[in-house]
């Protein structure tokens, strides 16, 4: 046989192998989402490679393959999370905050959630909030370059209490309300709050 063939075949195999390997690292995303949406909070604690890995139908030394920590499982559930809701953190701004507030919360629907933790332990979900702080930080700061850190500090927070879970949680835990009259109570308040920005209302500070 000659070198070509080999190296050929050589390439076949890679292609193939690294095919295969694509293969399963998504069948490990879909389980860990699929788990995901059953829990009864957002505490990932029971997201581990063992229970992954039985959802996936893999070992666990083939999860640690392809993710080295649990942590690196979580960011990754937590992206395809994201990417279902429609939800990009750098694209946020001023003029699409409602419609992404929207999908944020309509994508809640299909987990089993019904009140949020606290302050959820995951280190995942510290990230995702401080993305989400530094997404409305930005898009108020673009908006109002005449205002002061304070001012901005400030309308970019009562967005942030806008968008968080348990405003949505609150209304229709606690309200009786149906999540998707919550939803858009809340991208009516936060209207208001847009409108302020707009004509150059600053909040108190």
């Amino acid at each position: 046989m000659g070198e070509s063939s080999i190296d050929g075949r050589r390439r076949y195999d890679n292609s193939g192998r690294q095919h295969k390997a694509a293969q399963t690292r998504e069948r490990i995303i879909t389980a860990g989402s699929e788990l995901v949406h059953g829990f009864d909070s957002w505490n990932w604690r029971e997201l581990t490679f063992r229970a992954v890995a039985e959802r996936a139908g893999v070992g666990e030394r083939t999860v640690y393959r392809h993710f080295p920590t649990e942590r690196h499982l979580h960011d990754a559930v937590m992206a395809r999370l994201e990417s279902e809701a429609g939800i990009s953190y750098e694209d946020v701004n001023l003029a699409n905050l409602q419609e992404v507030t929207g999908r944020v919360f309509a994508s809640l629907q299909r987990f089993s959630v019904r009140q949020s933790v606290a302050s959820p332990p995951d280190s995942t979900f510290v990230d995702v909030d401080e993305r989400r702080r530094d997404a409305l930080r930005r898009a108020v700061s673009e908006a109002t370059p005449h205002w002061s850190d304070a001012e901005r500090r400030i309308a970019a927070g009562l967005l942030d209490v806008l968008w968080n879970l348990p405003s949505y949680e609150r209304l229709v835990g606690g309200w009786g309300i149906d999540g998707p009259e919550a939803t858009r109570a809340i991208g009516w308040l936060m209207a208001k709050v847009l409108a302020a920005i707009d004509q150059d209302d600053p909040p108190p500070a």
